[in-house]
């Protein structure tokens, strides 16, 4: 495979995972760990990615200010659009954080009111704009990465929490295997907020579907609503049509 079919494949992983490890793209271009680490630095030297111990991520997920490097960004704001008719007023609503989700917030009524538990940093700062929004940010350790808060003392902050809706966004979804990542930190976060909330919305570009990762966070029937760009009758959400999921 030439340089440019490497760094076209990898700049996509990043695109539609936000991150990925030097371990998996050894295994899936199936080249040295070396040319991979070539490969990742002449990247960050064109300014197109960010490398991390491990791996790379997205320069699109570590701000809410610079509209102009989030990937897919008219399809996520199709999503965005239509996941903030979920939302009424009085609500208790818990939300993860990546660049779908911060559109989501940049997208909401200007006179909603409710009340609103983040891990992300990023996404209490766009709802504190909000005049009749209740901002609670849940704290704990920092993820440099994800850029959300995480661990012990977030899990048990969750669990003291009955939220009506739980948003997150996910790295890959599959008919048979569900939601996946592979990060064990993050996969166990997200768990904890579906366990957190009545309902559930995955808000995803349509180009993450039928993917599987390698730790699995939900089976589909444990998810209230799939938010993609698509119409919802579209072929390509054919196998999500399932009785428990509300496919907007």
């Amino acid at each position: 495979m030439l340089k440019k079919e490497r760094h076209d494949f990898i700049m996509r992983q990043i695109n539609l995972h936000n991150r990925v490890l030097t371990s998996d793209l050894v295994q899936l271009l199936n080249v040295s760990e070396d040319t991979i680490r070539r490969d990742l630095q002449e990247l960050v030297d064109m300014g197109l990615l960010f490398k991390v111990h491990g791996g790379a991520l997205s320069k699109s997920y570590h701000s809410s200010f610079d509209d102009s490097t989030v990937y897919a960004r008219d399809s996520k704001i199709i999503i965005a659009k239509k996941a903030t008719n979920l939302i009424k007023d009085g609500m208790v609503v818990l939300t993860g954080g990546g660049t779908t989700i911060l559109e989501f917030v940049k997208q909401l009524p200007e006179s909603i009111q409710a009340t609103f538990f983040t891990i992300s940093p990023l996404v209490a700062v766009e709802l504190a704009k909000y005049n009749n929004i209740e901002v609670i940010l849940i704290g704990g350790l920092f993820s440099k990465n994800s850029q959300i808060t995480y661990g012990g003392h977030v899990i048990t902050q969750l669990s003291e929490i009955k939220a009506d809706l739980c948003l997150m966004g996910t790295s890959a979804i599959h008919p048979e295997e569900g939601l996946t990542d592979t990060d064990w930190e993050i996969n166990q976060l997200k768990k904890a907020m579906l366990a957190a909330s009545k309902k559930s919305a995955v808000l995803c570009i349509s180009e993450k579907l039928d993917i599987a990762l390698r730790l699995k966070v939900c089976a589909i029937e444990s998810i209230s609503y799939l938010v993609t760009e698509l119409d919802a009758t579209d072929e390509a959400l054919s196998g999500y049509t399932i009785k428990s999921l509300n496919i907007l």
